[in-house]
């Protein structure tokens, strides 16, 4: 395993706590919190889907791992996504329990199931964390996969490393936004999103959040992690590109004025793909997996909503059906 550095960046740390650096992008502050949670009352939503409404396939999960010249994606759920690269095993954003909150008992619940169940997963040798939120940072899970997964090296962002050896994980390394770690043969950067960080009481921001670029023998993969909109995707693309896959956010965007600040909508997302990727305009274009919806009800949008606006503004770009790839939970493609 070896850390490299090349012209490493990050936020500037007021106060020790991170901050993105382009305009508006602090999270909003505890009164329009409020005024999120009074308006939800009178907003017009559509109701929760029955748990199990979308689609789900049977996984085609290689056991122990891929063979040497092959690589695999399965969609777990949410932003988990377990990849299977010329015998290695990778997972993002680890995701397993029933509510993304920090008690069981109340808080957002699953409308599906993880696609694969944890107790299945291969032996991992990579972990990636992009942020320490509810939905991405599962305790139980990083507590499970610890034991389980000993020889896991665990990738997480500056700050954070801390959570994770208080719940047993051992092997971790902390990222700045373009520091490169390389390990299992696999060449990780850690890349810029536009977020924030929160888990408890007073740790507002006092870890980094990032997305991943992954380069395998030259052949490349984008996991975006949580991000609003951002100038710098394209950047992503002419330092790490040109990517043979992209795992980009779709879903939990609405209401705009509040969740503007944090996640991309289907058309942002798509608008940040094609940046990525137009820095290397000769290269065939990427397959993108769309993450982050169907799984958890987080926000005011229709679940079954961001596919849909997705793939209009894919084919409003000219792009073909086939690379887009809007998957069934569970399901595995190869790449």
């Amino acid at each position: 395993m070896t850390l490299t550095d090349p012209n490493s960046w990050h936020p500037i740390r007021p106060g020790e706590r991170f901050r993105n650096p382009w305009p508006a992008s602090e999270p909003h502050g505890l009164g329009d919190v409020l005024r999120f949670f009074r308006e939800s009352r009178s907003r017009p939503r559509a109701p929760t889907p029955p748990r199990g409404s979308f689609p789900v396939a049977t996984p085609a999960v290689a056991y122990p791992t891929a063979g040497a010249d092959e690589r695999r994606a399965t969609w777990i759920g949410h932003a988990t996504v377990l990849l299977q690269l010329n015998g290695v095993n990778l997972i993002t954003d680890p995701m397993f329990s029933q509510r993304a909150f920090p008690v069981q008992w109340m808080g957002p619940r699953r409308v599906m199931d993880p696609g694969l169940a944890l107790d299945r997963l291969p032996p991992l040798d990579v972990v990636l964390v992009s942020h320490n939120h509810y939905d991405h940072l599962d305790r139980p899970a990083v507590k499970r996969i610890a034991r389980a997964h000993p020889q896991a090296t665990w990738v997480v962002p500056l700050g954070l490393g801390g959570y994770l050896r208080g719940w047993g994980a051992h092997a971790i390394v902390e990222l700045d936004w373009w520091q490169q770690l390389e390990v299992h043969g696999v060449r990780v950067t850690a890349t810029p999103a536009r977020h924030f960080s929160n888990r408890r009481l007073g740790d507002r921001n006092r870890s980094l959040w990032c997305g991943y670029a992954l380069d395998l023998d030259g052949w490349r993969a984008w996991f975006a992690g949580d991000t609003a909109y951002h100038p710098q995707f394209g950047e992503i693309g002419s330092r790490t590109g040109p990517f043979d896959f992209a795992m980009v956010p779709i879903g939990a965007y609405d209401p705009r004025w509040f969740m503007e600040r944090v996640h991309v909508d289907p058309e942002e997302a798509l608008r940040a793909y094609g940046e990525v990727t137009a820095a290397h305009r000769d290269a065939p274009h990427p397959l993108m997996l769309a993450l982050h919806w169907g799984t958890f009800r987080l926000t005011d949008e229709p679940m079954d909503e961001p596919p849909r606006r997705a793939l209009a503004r894919w084919r409003e770009m000219g792009l073909e059906d086939d690379r887009l790839w809007v998957a069934a939970f569970g399901e595995t493609r190869a790449l």
